[in-house]
């Protein structure tokens, strides 16, 4: 009921009760983005509670949908979980290549003043905090893939793209051209790893898998660092030997 001598201790209940109080509320403690004025003090997901999340979410999507007329939509829905991550990280990716852009540009408009050197230092934070959320949505990609072929008994295969992990290469940056230098060094890196590179290529038709298999067991007996190259094939030997390499 409305008091009449205290009118706004019956506004500041109502404010305090209702959704729009609520999100200004949450707004106020979490809304602000990183590399703004201040940096984010919110934590990274914690690896082990990230990896009990995954099984945990893989655990009852297989529990809802097993013995039911959905269940063989399960591996598709499955795999679009697993893919939510990977798109993920195209656009994280995207944005480094902004961040980039804008830091070469920053560095050409030094001039001395406080002003160039304060935005040159954001861009830096910037990079870092996208480089720490792409190695991040990297290690929840790779956890749910894991979770993806525990479920359903094959390896999760991106439909268009690399499933590339920069976590071991990436360095701590001092300054910005550090962090140019070290972002393209681990960009090369990832995708032209060091290695002896073998050659594999057979026909669509052939499902000998034992025998493709124990001949690059062979193989990487002799060169323990074998890099593979297939042709990518969706079936047959190439089929085969990703399967072997994954």
């Amino acid at each position: 009921m409305f008091d009449a001598l205290n009118p706004s201790d019956d506004l500041a209940e109502a404010q305090a009760a209702s959704p729009t109080a609520h999100l200004l509320d949450e707004l106020a403690l979490f809304g602000h983005r990183p590399y703004q004025d201040d940096p984010d003090p919110r934590p990274l997901p914690e690896p082990d509670e990230a990896r009990r999340a995954m099984i945990g979410i893989f655990s009852t999507a297989q529990d809802l949908l097993c013995d039911t007329r959905l269940e063989d939509d399960l591996p598709e829905i499955l795999w679009g979980f697993v893919n939510t991550f990977h798109r993920k990280l195209d656009w994280i990716e995207l944005e480094l290549d902004h961040n980039e852009v804008a830091q070469r540009r920053s560095q050409g408009e030094q001039d001395g003043s406080e002003v160039r050197s304060v935005e040159l230092e954001r861009l830096i934070d910037q990079g870092k905090t996208l480089v720490e959320r792409r190695n991040s949505f990297e290690f929840l990609r790779d956890e749910a893939a894991n979770a993806y072929e525990v479920h359903t008994g094959s390896a999760w295969r991106p439909r268009s793209g690399s499933m590339v992990n920069h976590r071991a290469l990436t360095s701590a940056m001092i300054d910005s051209r550090d962090f140019l230098n070290e972002e393209r060094r681990s960009k090369n890196e990832v995708l032209l790893p060091k290695g002896t590179r073998v050659a594999f290529t057979g026909g669509a038709e052939c499902n000998d898998h034992e025998r493709i298999w124990n001949a690059l067991d062979k193989v990487r007996v002799k060169h323990p660092d074998m890099i593979l190259l297939h042709g990518g094939s969706p079936k047959g030997a190439e089929r085969i030997a990703a399967c072997w390499a994954a």
